[in-house]
């Protein structure tokens, strides 16, 4: 496309915010309740006729919630999707979309049934053509409209619930970071009133796995606008680094030459806007983010607070995180102390899985490190970094599933705080995931990290590896048990020989004498009891 008709379509096609299927951003589908387009192969809907999925009620999670949102039925996000929408698709098989008209994560082909596994690299692997086609892709990505998504600029009673829609259209680049900026926004009370400790993403269980799905739908979207199936986002690699090796002009933007807080005018990331920086704005005005233009990117890497960022997340401090059995633990927030979740998230110091709030440790190290954009939580995507650094982020969240392999159950199913149980749908995801459903490797997703390879297992290791891991998890209570048998055997088995001894030292004229085979017979009962 020539950046004159791409300038064109940017022109008739404003800014938008708010991640909602196009079909279902419109008044009948509101009143209705219903979001349930028709695939565009066979025109119904979900693609029903042609056995892809189905029109159904949605099914909420009835589990309680933690103490942390002391309300009901004040946000739009509480028991995601329902106050926009009750009946969605439910796809079949390895069917996925908004109207099963795509393939889950990790299959292909026109029915679904090709396996697929992709590869994500360290940018710095990159050859030059694929770290420049990369940049290309984040650039186009950035100025391509969105064909399948709106955002909502209004929520729902500012709709006059579903009479009034209020949708804007945006590029694919902004609709992420307007996903990003509605998932961790402040709830809106009324008035100049708000609730700040909520956030759909963050700071519990669902950190991990909602940013998870959060990569896989950005990578999808690329590969969509380029046609580049094989596409994966790059990762960085930060342990040890001592400063922004990728901030460069030749990677992600260098710094300017007379102004420090701003890129390098050599990167074209030096034109980019933000969008959905100014939540206090927002907040006075009880407004969401409608993804107007901000200003340029900020960043400044290295020139933050070194009281509670004094540098770059180290090796050890990843391979301490790794060693924490436990995903989640406590009031399940970032108060959780050893806990693997918040110790990765940042919240907890990286050499004791303690809580310190006061401090930033692995992921959120990085985003205060850069001392711009990305150091605010809910604008953070508008830093192209923001993909890379996530990646790795991911990364080491796969380490972890692989090193303590973790049943589903190990996902906390209730007393989360809001929309993180495992079965609350991810807010604002449409078509709907539900946490749980990420906590599993990466591979059952189709991709993987090429540092983390490992040989590809023949049939009958993969057979035997569901067995081996159920064993494995329940070994302590086999062993557990056996001890106590054994106990329990030894002392029934003393007392019963000290009774039959006594038996046999009584009078021989009162006590018959056992015939042979039948002392024999007794003692093999004893043993076998």
């Amino acid at each position: 496309m020539s950046l004159f008709a791409m300038g064109f379509l940017l022109a008739i096609l404003q800014p938008s915010s708010g991640q909602f299927p196009r079909a279902c951003a419109n008044t009948q589908s509101l009143l209705m309740k219903e979001c349930c387009p028709p695939w565009d192969r066979d025109g119904s809907p979900c693609g029903e006729l042609s056995s892809r999925g189905s029109c159904q009620n949605i099914l909420l999670s009835q589990a309680p919630l933690g103490p942390q949102f002391p309300f009901s039925g004040v946000d739009d996000r509480e028991d995601w999707p329902s106050i926009f929408y009750n009946r969605t698709c439910k796809c079949e098989g390895n069917f996925m979309g908004f109207n099963c008209g795509e393939c889950k994560f990790g299959f292909s082909g026109p029915n679904c049934t090709e396996r697929r596994l992709r590869t994500r690299r360290n940018i710095f692997q990159l050859t030059t053509s694929e770290k420049d086609k990369f940049l290309a892709y984040l650039n186009l990505a950035k100025n391509t409209p969105s064909q399948d998504y709106v955002i909502a600029t209004g929520t729902y009673t500012q709709m006059n619930n579903g009479s009034n829609p209020m949708f804007r259209n945006i590029n694919v680049y902004d609709l992420f970071v307007w996903m990003h900026y509605y998932a961790s926004r402040d709830t809106l009370l009324g008035g100049s009133s708000v609730w700040r400790d909520i956030d759909f993403a963050h700071e519990a269980p669902g950190f991990l796995p909602w940013h998870r799905v959060f990569l896989l739908m950005w990578e999808r979207e690329i590969q969509k606008i380029t046609g580049d199936e094989n596409f994966t986002i790059p990762y960085w690699d930060w342990r040890d680094a001592k400063d922004c090796v990728v901030c460069t002009d030749e990677y992600m933007g260098g710094r300017h030459p007379t102004n420090p807080n701003l890129l390098s005018p050599a990167s074209f990331f030096s034109s980019w806007q933000v969008i959905c920086t100014r939540s206090e704005e927002y907040n006075s005005q009880q407004a969401l983010c409608n993804a107007t233009s901000e200003g340029p990117i900020l960043r400044n890497p290295g020139n933050n607070d070194k009281s509670r960022t004094p540098r770059l997340p180290t090796s050890a401090e990843v391979e301490f995180c790794l060693s924490l059995t436990q995903y989640e633990s406590g009031s399940m927030d970032k108060m959780a102390n050893y806990s693997f979740r918040n110790t990765l998230e940042g919240f907890a110091d990286p050499r004791t899985a303690i809580s310190n709030i006061s401090q930033s440790g692995l992921h959120n190290a990085l985003h205060i490190y850069m001392n711009g954009s990305m150091s605010q939580v809910q604008g953070s995507a508008n830093d192209p970094i923001f993909v890379l650094h996530h990646a790795f982020v991911d990364s080491i969240f796969e380490r972890w599933l692989r090193r303590h392999r973790p049943m589903l159950e190990v996902y906390p199913a209730a007393n989360a705080p809001i929309g993180h149980n495992r079965e609350n749908y991810m807010v604002p995801f449409i078509p709907l995931y539900r946490n749980g459903e990420f906590f599993k490797p990466s591979r059952e997703l189709g991709y993987d990290y090429e540092y983390l390879q490992e040989p590809a297992l023949d049939s009958f290791q993969e057979f035997l590896i569901p067995y081996l891991e159920q064993a494995r998890q329940i070994w302590a209570w086999l062993v557990g048990a056996a001890v106590i048998g054994g106990v329990v055997t030894a002392v029934l088995t003393g007392l019963i020989l000290s009774c039959w001894k006594k038996r046999r030292g009584t009078s021989s004229e009162i006590q018959p004498l056992l015939t042979e085979s039948e002392d024999y017979n007794n003692i093999s009962y004893q043993s076998n009891f």
